[in-house]
Order: structure tokens, then sequence, then C-alpha cells
């Protein structure tokens, strides 16, 4: 007897989980490419650190949980994580640092709430608030660019030596947090930093901006959410503009090329399981994210606010949907829950 036919109204698509990240994986060559030609190999060394990590760690897990161990490690959702975590930290970080980073986003960030699919908080950001939080003078030094050599970060990355003089230096928002008589172009005649968000960062964000618009060409996501995020952090950063005296917080080129911005933006708001899902909630999710970032970095106590903008904006995402949710079709306004009887 023959099974009977499915047809409409049920479609297929091509968008398979393991064809999303690999998509994702490829938006991020880009950057990873700006990143080891300005550092060096550093970068490449973390994302192969931070990718073994994260696969023994899902695999154990799963391995615990009596799950098929090899199905979910291929979805490449464990790989994603590893290497956006990777490019989040500074090159030539310590192994141990990537190792809890790592272990932390996967154990504590996915597999606690279930695995791929039910996880509140973006992973990523989980294991990078916690090693910066833990350990934030290894989190602030970044090398300086073109200046790093592959045997000394070696021997970093592994613990036998110590940095060597002038081989490190902060971030452009670094400066500008813990030095408040610097002026902006005292900051720019410093030549390791570029004229708007330091010579690394500008490059790096460009990069991954070229990568955010690969991914929305093959429409992996919609705009809301990295437009709702840039332009709440260029109005932000515009409406306090102080010039280029020693009180300003920055111009809102400076905070666009600046940090995690652009990496953020196109990789980090737009995952679809922690941020918002309606689109309305898009828009008012990745803005809200603009304005905490913004906040963080010109009133909070660290240069950089991206991650914590994120997980903050993660805890508000149901109550966001909750209240943009679509108008259900033949009413006038959408539904907010239900009577008895009803």
């Amino acid at each position: 007897m023959a099974l009977p036919r499915i047809t409409s109204p049920h479609t297929t698509g091509s968008n398979r989980t393991q064809r999303v990240m690999l998509q994702v994986l490829a938006a991020t060559l880009p950057g990873v490419a700006a990143l080891t030609w300005i550092y060096g190999a550093g970068t490449l060394i973390n994302l192969i650190w931070a990718s073994a990590v994260a696969l023994a760690c899902e695999a154990g897990v799963l391995k615990l949980r009596q799950r098929p161990v090899g199905f979910f490690l291929r979805d490449g959702s464990a790989l994603v994580t590893a290497v956006l975590l990777a490019l989040a930290l500074p090159p030539y970080s310590p192994w141990w640092l990537t190792l809890i980073a790592t272990a932390f986003a996967i154990l504590l960030g996915k597999q606690l709430y279930g695995g791929l699919g039910q996880n509140p908080f973006n992973p990523a950001m989980i294991g990078y608030v916690v090693v910066l939080v833990s350990f934030p003078v290894e989190m602030t030094t970044w090398p300086i660019p073109h200046v790093v050599g592959l045997g000394a970060g070696l021997q970093h990355i592994l613990g036998v030596t110590s940095l060597p003089d002038g081989w490190a230096q902060a971030t452009a928002l670094d400066v500008l947090k813990v030095n408040n008589s610097l002026t902006i172009d005292e900051l720019w005649a410093n030549p390791a930093f570029g004229h708007f968000g330091g010579i690394g960062s500008e490059v790096v964000n460009l990069a991954f901006l070229a990568g955010g618009l690969f991914l929305l060409h093959k429409r992996l996501f919609s705009w809301h959410a990295p437009v709702g995020m840039l332009a709440a952090l260029a109005l932000m950063s515009l409406v306090f503009w102080n010039g280029s005296g020693s009180d300003s917080h920055g111009s809102p080129l400076f905070h666009l090329l600046s940090g995690a911005t652009m990496l953020g933006a196109f990789f980090i708001v737009t995952d679809p399981v922690s941020g918002a899902t309606s689109t309305r909630g898009r828009l008012i999710f990745g803005a809200g994210v603009g304005v905490l970032v913004y906040v963080i970095r010109a009133w909070g106590g660290y240069p950089d606010g991206v991650a914590f903008a994120v997980l903050l904006m993660n805890l508000c995402a149901p109550t966001i949907d909750y209240y943009t949710r679509p108008r259900t079709y033949g009413h006038r306004k959408a539904e907010r829950g239900f009577k008895l009887g009803e």
C-alpha cells in the first residue's frame, strides 16, 4: 500500500541548520583575514584552539545526555559559537583564557538550557563576559599592529614567557576610557591608532561589515536588528559628541568603527534564538543594544559594551516580542491573551 502523498500547503526550504552555520562561518572570513593581516597568526591560533575546545565540550555533554553526538556536532552551531568568541578575544590570548571562555559558552550558555534553539542568552557573549569580568587585564591587552612575532606570541599563549616590552597596547576605546586628560586629536597623533576607531579596529570593522552584508544578501536575517543597533549607536554618539576635547566620548564614526561594533551588529544581535523574533521587535532589540553600548562605553566601567548590552537585551527579548506581536489575521489588533471560556 502506497503512502499518501503530502501536498500543499507544506513547503520545504534549503536553509537547514548546517547550511546556515556554514554561511555564517564563510561571512567571518573577511574579518579573520583582516585580524590576521594586522595582528599576525594569533587570531588563527585562537580560532583553532577555541574550536577544538567547543567541539570537545559539546561532544562530552551530548554523551552524558545520551544524545547522538555526530548528528548534533555536524549542525555547526558549536563551531560558530567558538569562532565568534575567538574573534572577540584579543589575539594571542593565553590558552587558559580561551579554554575558560569557550567552555562557559558551550556548557553554561548553550547546553545548560537544552542545546541549540533553547538558550535565552547568546552563548558566545556569555563566555566573553565571564572572562572579561574575571580577567580584565588579559582581556584589554592587544598586540600592536604589524609588530607581533609568531614565536613570541606562541610563547605568550602557552605561558612560557611574559609579553615582550613594547609588544602590547590598549585599544583606542581603552585609552579614551582611562585617560580623561587625552584629547581625540592627541589620540590620533599616536601612529598605532588610525583616524577613526584605531588602525586595526577600522579595517576589522569594515571587514565584518562586508561579511554582514553578504549574510543580508543571502537573507539569513532581516536588516532590522543591525540597522537598529547601528542607528541608535550613531544617534547617541552624535547627541553627546563634544568635539575633540578631553571630555569627548568620540564621534559617531569613532563608535561605529571601534571595538566589536560590526561584529555585534551583524553576527551577534541577529541571533534568531536569543533575540527578538517579530519585525518591530528586532528593530527595538537592536536599538536597545546600540543605546546600551554607548552608555557603557561613555559612562560605564568597561571600554566596550557590546557583550553586556546584548545579554541585557536578551533578558528583554520575550517582553519585546509580547508587545510587538503581529496582528492576528482577521483581528483589528494583536491578541494579548484570552478570557476563560473563549
